[in-house]
């Protein structure tokens, strides 16, 4: 199964930054297909394809995560990753930042002594919106500035998007922050 661990947003400043992100389409006259809305999260760490006997280790390693306390986020900015057709366009956090990547260290961290996989890449913090080179997809993310949230949890989510049958995510299970 391939899984992650995300912070997901309140649903219901996703839904804000949806609106604001369709007006500017709207405004363009442009058509872009977004990411849906529930889809929106900020990657803590990327497992990968893991097989389902190692499924209570991942749960045994997150249970250890120590919390670094209470997290206050909000989106702001924006931007894009690659170019053309793959390219993914991108809401910004910003915020307590040191202590979301704390938070992801952590993660990291437990899932390594575990021997369980995971990325190794620069924690970027953001949410991918939309696949597609648009300009104004991307002024309307590098534009918004949302109010701030406090993370609630961070969860392990498998996804489905690889499995066919419409893809979509799966939460597995969830540990408070804070």
């Amino acid at each position: 199964m391939r899984l992650f661990v995300a912070v997901f947003p309140p649903e219901d400043l996703l839904a804000g930054l949806r609106r604001e992100v369709t007006g500017a389409l709207a405004r363009a006259g442009q058509k872009v297909r977004l990411t849906p809305v529930e889809w929106w999260h900020i990657t803590l760490a990327f497992l990968g394809e893991v097989g389902s006997d190692r499924l209570p280790d991942v749960v045994d390693a997150l249970s250890g995560v120590e919390s670094p306390g209470v997290i206050t986020l909000r989106m702001s900015g924006g931007g894009s990753f690659g170019k053309g057709r793959s390219t993914a366009l991108w809401a910004g956090i910003d915020g307590d930042l040191a202590a979301l990547g704390d938070l992801q260290g952590g993660i990291r961290s437990a899932l390594a002594a575990s021997d369980l996989p995971h990325d190794d890449r620069p924690f970027t913090p953001h949410l991918t919106v939309a696949y597609a080179d648009n300009a104004a997809v991307r002024g309307a993310l590098i534009e918004h500035a949302g109010p701030t949230w406090t993370a609630e949890e961070f969860v392990l989510v498998r996804s489905r998007h690889a499995e066919g049958g419409g893809g979509g995510y799966e939460t597995l299970r969830a540990w408070p922050v804070g």
